[in-house]
């Protein structure tokens, strides 16, 4: 009778004997654990969970999924919305224990296993008064952010995380090592640079550094019935702003501490500010802010920029129930403004709608020179409901869904791919736009069986 995928026992015990982590099972104590996420909705159950500790690992289990036949994900940070860093009943590859850094201050670049959180390396690499572009939250996993293609405060000056990205080592389906870079398996390395998980596990990335120590930041509001005037103000304001400004919009219910008790629970639309030059041109750009309308709070001021990266953690810790969805936007048309105005009433105080800037630096590298191909819109949109309530998680499911519907005709139609829930592939091609079929080439060549498809998946070319 022929062994069912997955339930060699002898090819269990060799991986248990090549693993210098953990293979965890259902039946190990250390399973519901090791089976937790970010995202508290995910309710998955995976047969294996290669916990790997090094590159051989990593390895190994990549040969054990593949010759097993078995649907196998990657972990790295688990912040992935959708979950899709799990499998049911496959084979979980977990990076969480990778977590070596390396600067080197002189040529400004870092090198990161893919376990470390964005906190990490703006850690190792505040000592030297240098940082990269990551996102908003620093629990974030390096791995999913940087592959999706990354943004956040520093992407107007220096561009999206993949703009930063010198090279990468990646383990391949067929359990190869390879190093990419833009002359060493240049395809490969194009590829990875905005086109997620999808041709092998990156156990290594490069990143350019900057010069970014402390940084003026932090929230300016408004009162909810002033988001239709600073939103068309925003609107025309940020693509005219220098690129040391960065401030995205946000919709919200104003939490608990460290705001006054007088405005905890005020719905508030307004700024999240992260400016890199003098405190003059900073006093600027907050000043027109204050003219689009009269802030009903703001607390602005020098910070270390790992302070600013930070700051959202407590507010948004693991085990919430989230549901998001994203999309692009080149200009925040009338139409648009009031769709927003219409769901602006959030349903639970994590709850919320930013606009990410996603112009400056970003616009100046040309749609096919990496994969992510929207080098032309302004801001990446995401719409989420959190609550920590899993009662409330059809509501704030609900919220998300009639609010992106409202908005979306309004948008460029495509999507940050770690904004997106299990959308469907013509949601993916869409996002790719005219890269798809490029992609499509690079992964017959490198992952020709689609064994990496427990991802925003991009199928091999026919």
């Amino acid at each position: 009778m022929a062994t069912a995928a997955g339930d060699d026992s002898g090819a269990i015990e060799q991986l248990q004997q090549q693993l210098r982590g953990e293979l965890i099972q259902p039946d190990d104590p250390a399973y519901d654990e090791a089976r937790t996420i970010y995202n508290a909705m995910i309710d998955t159950r995976p047969r294996f969970i290669a916990r790997c500790t090094d590159v051989a690992d990593v390895i190994a289990a990549v040969n054990f999924g593949r010759e097993q036949q078995l649907d196998t994900a990657i972990r790295s940070g688990g912040h992935n919305g959708p979950g899709l860093s799990l499998v049911e009943d496959g084979l979980v590859i977990d990076l969480s224990e990778m977590k070596g850094i390396q600067v080197d201050a002189d040529a400004r670049t870092v090198r990161v296993e893919p376990g470390c959180t964005w906190g990490d390396v703006d850690h190792a690499t505040h000592a030297f008064g240098l940082a990269t572009v990551s996102g908003v939250i620093s629990t974030t996993g390096v791995g999913g952010l940087t592959l999706g293609g990354g943004h956040g405060y520093l992407s107007r000056k220096y561009g999206l995380t993949i703009d930063n990205l010198r090279s990468a080592d990646v383990v391949l389906a067929d359990g190869q090592l390879v190093h990419a870079n833009e002359d060493e398996n240049s395809d490969l390395f194009w590829a990875i640079r905005g086109g997620g998980g999808n041709f092998g596990v990156v156990t290594s990335f490069e990143f350019d550094l900057h010069p970014v120590e402390n940084v003026i930041a932090g929230p300016m509001f408004w009162p909810i019935d002033q988001l239709e005037p600073t939103m068309r103000w925003y609107n025309e304001w940020l693509p005219q702003a220098p690129e040391d400004v960065y401030a995205f919009y946000l919709i919200a219910e104003v939490p608990g501490d460290p705001f006054p008790p007088e405005i905890h629970g005020e719905k508030v639309c307004g700024l999240m500010w992260c400016h890199l030059g003098s405190q003059e041109a900073a006093d600027e750009a907050l000043q027109q802010a204050r003219e689009a309308a009269e802030p009903l709070f703001e607390h602005v001021g020098e910070m270390p920029y790992p302070a600013l990266q930070s700051m959202f953690d407590a507010l948004y810790p693991e085990g919430d129930q989230w549901y998001w969805k994203g999309d692009f936007v080149r200009e925040i048309t009338d139409e648009a403004i009031e769709a927003h105005e219409r769901f602006a009433e959030v349903p639970t105080p994590q709850s919320t709608a930013h606009l990410y800037p996603i112009d400056g630096a970003v616009h100046d590298v040309d749609p096919d020179e990496t994969a992510w191909a929207e080098r032309d819109a302004n801001w990446s949109m995401v719409i989420v409901g959190v609550d920590s309530d899993p009662s409330k998680a059809d509501e704030i499911t609900q919220w998300t869904k009639d609010y992106y519907d409202a908005v979306h005709p309004h948008t460029e139609g495509a999507a940050y791919v770690n904004f997106m829930m299990e959308e469907g592939a013509e949601r993916i091609q869409a996002t790719y736009g005219d890269n798809y079929d490029r992609l499509q080439e690079v992964k017959s060549k490198y992952d020709p069986d689609n064994f990496f498809h427990v991802n925003q998946n991009v199928t091999p070319s026919t």
